[in-house]
């Protein structure tokens, strides 16, 4: 009996052991996978196209045109516990090009934001915010002539204006999709860097004649939506509102949106407009708008 007892128990042994040694033999091998659940990315590669004609004898009146834009969307979401770190880029540009004229820039648009927080509380986190707004190439204003012809005068280029705004502060995300910043520490640099720009002289948004960048330290509120609002329907809007210490009665208000249609897999129609009053800029409110049907990629 004890003979059998003892060959069992070294059987037994024997068994673990090969299992044991396998096992490890297993995972010396193995490739385990990073990670990635605590992440979250997006990205949207849009082209859209737009064109009219008409034949010389058309009577409703009519300018041959055709039109390209392209935008790229893109963004991540890290949540780890208590800490969210954010990102987020829009590069859009697009040309018109009216017969009988030379192309120009229907939209013109960088902008690149990254965040990270700290949550305090179930819908309070403190956050230090880096956001870049800027455009591709230059811009230019169009003055029809008494005599005939029009007059070109460059109004804006690369990196001039640009803003880079560094913030910390408190803010209010209650949801995935809506937040409000609060940024009591707010720097704000304004670049001018392009000397041939005289719009606005002798203050060129805000950056006077002679100089290349202009520093403001503010209070700024920064409210963001991005969320389907029907079924294939997406909003997605930014409201800023920025407002110097060094100037409390001036404020500056500034709201982007950009709402797409789903077609179906591959085609999409986009509404994009931005809203702007900032008196070193001009002193009514400025607007922008434009509707596009076109092709829309996700990755």
């Amino acid at each position: 009996m004890r003979k059998v007892i003892y060959i069992a128990i070294m059987v037994t042994w024997t068994i673990m052991s090969f299992a044991q040694t396998a096992a490890t033999r297993l995972d010396s091998v193995k490739v385990i996978p990073k990670d990635t659940t605590y992440w979250k990315r997006t990205a949207q590669l849009s082209v859209n196209a737009n064109q009219g004609s008409f034949s010389r004898n058309w009577q409703g009146g009519g300018v041959n045109s055709i039109a390209l834009g392209v935008s790229l969307n893109a963004g991540f979401d890290y949540m780890n516990k208590r800490f969210n770190w954010t990102g987020q880029a829009q590069l859009q540009y697009g040309l018109l090009k009216n017969a009988g004229q030379e192309s120009r820039k229907s939209v013109d648009r960088i902008f690149l934001d990254t965040k990270a927080g700290y949550r305090l509380s179930t819908v309070w986190l403190a956050f230090g915010d880096v956001n870049l707004l800027s455009q591709f190439a230059p811009g230019y204003e169009y003055t029809e002539l008494t005599g005939g012809g029009e007059r070109i005068t460059l109004v804006s280029s690369f990196f001039s204006p640009a803003y880079l705004t560094e913030s910390i502060g408190m803010e209010y995300k209650p949801t995935t999709y809506f937040s409000m910043q609060f940024g009591a520490g707010t720097i704000r640099q304004t670049f001018v860097s392009d000397d041939n720009i005289t719009f606005g002289a002798p203050k060129r948004y805000g950056v006077p004649v002679g100089r290349k960048v202009r520093n403001e330290a503010a209070f700024q509120v920064v409210t963001n939506y991005d969320r389907d609002v029907v079924k294939n329907v997406h909003l997605r809007a930014r409201y800023l509102i920025f407002a110097a210490y060094q100037n409390l009665a001036t404020v500056d208000h500034r709201l982007d949106f950009t709402l797409t249609a789903k077609i179906n897999k591959f085609v999409n129609t986009t509404l994009t407009g931005i809203v702007l009053y900032d008196k070193d800029q001009d002193a009514s409110v400025q607007y922008s708008q434009s509707l596009a049907l076109g092709f829309l990629y996700t990755f």
